[in-house]
């Protein structure tokens, strides 16, 4: 049997998470209908991030939505958020099973 797939966008965002409240706030009044959040630790540019107290907290926050959905996501959070806090953004296409979700 093979199952109808609906191609949609996932955009991952991975930021500081003092700015959990906001990014989801956001990414719901720019159209998308959900999101999911982690809790994470990392190293990169900035540093390391253990999350070993709250000012040193990340997320990631995973966001399926229409293409153009995420695109205007993105552009928002990189001008919003990108010259003060953290962020790593990337997307990728995804196929989904229940389009009405998304």
């Amino acid at each position: 049997m093979t199952l109808p797939k609906h191609p949609r966008r996932l955009l991952v965002i991975i930021a500081e998470a003092a700015l959990e409240k906001s990014l989801a706030r956001d990414v719901r009044r720019l159209g998308a209908q959900g999101y999911t959040v982690y809790d994470v630790r990392g190293a990169g540019h900035s540093g390391i991030r253990e999350g070993s107290w709250e000012a040193d907290r990340s997320i990631e926050m995973k966001v399926i939505c229409e293409a153009e959905v995420a695109d205007r996501i993105a552009a928002h959070v990189l001008a919003e958020y990108g010259a003060n806090f953290g962020l790593t953004l990337f997307l990728t296409d995804v196929e989904v099973l229940r389009p009405g979700k998304f």
